[in-house]
């Protein structure tokens, strides 16, 4: 005789057995799922990469550049994810730091201090991350503590970014916090006269901009020195040879740049094509900034010769809308007055040859070298844009970036 606690046990033991089977051929069609697009995402890379990708003849180490675009291509997210969590227990493991995160008139900021500075006031750098607008954050590379800021307060912004918040939300970000800070020099032990306003790509786009407007702000102490890493200058020509030599070469692409500022300033994507061939700004202001944009400023040396002459724009392609115009204006410090410029700092200038920035890099320069303004300058021959991204990155450090950043450190040791 078979008990009926027997019988209802056979059939949970039955229920629960299928179950089981049917989670784990859930869990087996979900992980094929993933294991096809992972494979599909892998493929298009590398399709990608290879059918729109110019390696520069001059990289010493390509292959290691062909995978790291790649790999960018495919996980850029969860990269980024990995080296948050590296850099904050290396910055926790390898350096003896305070670090705060603080709010400067409703700003977030992350404060790192050396905990070997006593008393003060001392030097202070303030610096903007790179990320086109639309990412990075207080976590960003060369925030990480390392030996150019071991006798040095550095202040890193969390600015707002687009497209949930378009330009000029990140500049007013940045100025707010600027502005509060060197009002309160004295709570921060911070010598204000002392205090470097710094960034990389986009961030030293801010750089320069925050620098400019601070001048005609009356009773803010004048920044030390500004210090821009292969910055973005200027939205009025993008067929300037650099863009031309470098228009398909990682990690930033001549497209690639005009689409972020387009994405930026929050505007229609077919204002890309209008950017590219020079129909975004009027042939009346082309022609006032010439002075400042021609190819001949460029020193010879670097000067990229082969590059094909641009032909002006049909009339009737050009913009209307002024706003749209002036926005470009805007975002493009290189485009300022004479007046303003030779007010300007101390500034040191890193470019790279094959990133197509270099020549906002060279113009703005020599726009400051022809007012007055020293400025030091340092050229990665085997450098790219976004190559200080991966100081000491165990898989894909580069020896430019070192370079780089022993430049940026003997230009702070030497104010």
């Amino acid at each position: 005789m078979i008990h009926t606690e027997t019988l209802l046990s056979c059939e949970d033991k039955k229920c629960r057995d299928s179950e089981q089977l049917g989670f784990l051929w859930a869990l087996s069609w979900l992980a094929s799922i993933m294991l096809a697009a992972v494979l599909l995402l892998v493929l298009w890379s590398i399709l990608f990469h290879f059918s729109t990708t110019e390696i520069p003849a001059g990289i010493s180490q390509p292959l290691k550049l062909r995978c790291l675009h790649c790999l960018i291509l495919m996980t850029i997210g969860l990269v980024c994810l990995c080296w948050w969590f590296r850099l904050y227990f290396k910055c926790k493991q390898k350096v003896s730091l305070s670090i705060k995160d603080l709010r400067f008139d409703g700003v977030p900021v992350r404060m790192y201090q050396p905990k070997t500075l006593r008393g003060g006031p001392w030097r202070t750098i303030l610096y903007f991350h790179g990320g086109a607008g639309h990412f990075g954050s207080v976590d960003h590379h060369l925030c990480t503590p390392n030996e150019w800021y071991t006798s040095s307060y550095l202040f890193n912004h969390r600015y707002r970014l687009s497209p949930e918040h378009p330009y000029p939300a990140l500049l007013t970000d940045c100025l707010t916090a600027t502005e509060h800070l060197m009002t309160h020099c004295e709570d921060y032990a911070v010598d204000s006269n002392s205090i470097i306003i710094s960034g990389d790509s986009c961030g030293g786009t801010i750089a320069a901009l925050v620098c400019q407007h601070l001048l005609g702000k009356p009773g803010f102490p004048k920044p030390r020195a500004q210090i821009l890493i292969y910055p973005f200058l200027q939205a009025v020509d993008f067929n300037l040879p650099s863009y031309q030599k470098n228009q398909n070469k990682p990690l930033l692409t001549r497209r690639q740049v005009v689409e972020n500022i387009v994405q930026c300033l929050q505007q229609d994507m077919s204002l890309v094509d209008k950017a590219l061939n020079g129909s975004h700004i009027s042939q009346e202001k082309k022609m006032r900034y010439q002075k400042w944009l021609h190819p001949e400023i460029i020193p010879e040396a670097l000067k990229t010769h082969g590059c094909r002459q641009v032909s002006p724009p049909s009339p009737e392609s050009f913009l209307d809308d002024e706003k749209i115009k002036e926005a470009f204006e805007m975002i493009s410090p290189l485009l300022a007055e004479d007046s303003v410029i030779r007010q300007l700092p101390e500034c040191y200038i890193l470019t790279c040859t094959n990133d197509a920035l270099m020549d906002d890099g060279l113009l703005y320069k020599k726009r400051l070298e022809d007012n007055g303004v020293r400025v030091t300058w340092y050229q990665l021959e085997d450098g790219f844009h976004g190559v200080l991204f991966f100081i000491n990155h165990w898989l894909f450090h580069f020896s430019a970036a070192k370079q780089g950043l022993d430049s940026v450190v003997a230009f702070i040791n030497n104010l």
